[in-house]
């Protein structure tokens, strides 16, 4: 599987962005999705996740209400709606696959990563 991540960007604080994520591969509908982010100087922290179906989603505590994720399997592509963003969201955003199936937060879960996407929220 390879991932093309894209849609980062600058916007303002309270603005919005949408990143998507491509796959490649006809075993995408297999993986559950994740994203991670990684501000300068600190390490990489799982953002959410979405299962394989689609049906069970999950975030970290200071993106819940503001950051939605959703997939389509018929495209291999998962999104990461972000709302109401904040200076602090400011990162580099990575899509990646988990062939659990399930939902993880651990990064050594996940099998394939995205290049990255750049998401600069200005105050």
């Amino acid at each position: 599987v390879q991932l093309q991540a894209s849609g980062g960007g600058l916007v303002q604080a309270g603005g919005s962005l949408r990143l998507s994520c491509a796959a490649s591969g006809r075993t995408f509908s297999r993986y559950a999705m994740g994203w991670f982010r990684q501000a300068p100087g600190k390490e990489r922290e799982f953002v959410g996740g979405i299962s394989w179906s689609g049906d069970s989603t999950h975030y970290l505590d200071s993106v819940k209400g503001r950051f939605t994720i959703s997939r389509d399997n018929a495209k291999n592509t998962v999104y990461l709606r972000m709302n109401s963003l904040k200076p602090e969201d400011t990162a580099v955003y990575y899509c990646a696959a988990s062939r659990f199936g399930y939902i993880t937060s651990a990064a050594g879960n996940y099998d394939y990563w995205g290049q990255g996407t750049l998401v600069t929220v200005s105050s």
